[in-house]
């Protein structure tokens, strides 16, 4: 799902909500991914908009064009928005979620007791 008022651009959510769909299994390699078409019109925007965001994951080797048939998922697509966001959140989150911690004067094994009953919740 798009959001319009989002600061986040347009193009970049379509690229990003086709990935959780890979990362989901609701599109697996092999699958055709929506058209440019098809986004502008459910979320009327401009077809152009959603080319963007396509040609993303294209320049990215998550999405491949066939011609004259559209987008499909890549092999191997998966495993690269993993390694991909793996990347992001150790890079950004973890970085943010310990200064935190510190500033609300958890410790170490404050924290680990705090992932280990979130993760024993799921």
């Amino acid at each position: 799902m798009l959001d319009l008022s989002s600061e986040k651009s347009i193009y970049i959510q379509i690229a990003e909500n086709i990935e959780n769909d890979i990362l989901n299994g609701n599109l697996k390699e092999g699958d055709q991914a929506p058209s440019t078409n098809q986004f502008a019109k459910v979320y009327q925007i401009n077809p152009a908009t959603a080319g963007k965001g396509l040609n993303i994951l294209v320049e990215d080797g998550i999405l491949f064009k066939k011609r004259g048939l559209g987008m499909f998922v890549s092999e191997g697509a998966r495993r690269k928005i993993l390694k991909k966001r793996q990347d992001s959140f150790l890079k950004d989150a973890i970085p943010e979620l310990l200064k935190e911690a510190v500033r609300l004067e958890l410790t170490k094994d404050d924290v680990i007791k705090i992932i280990e009953e979130y993760k024993g919740g799921e």
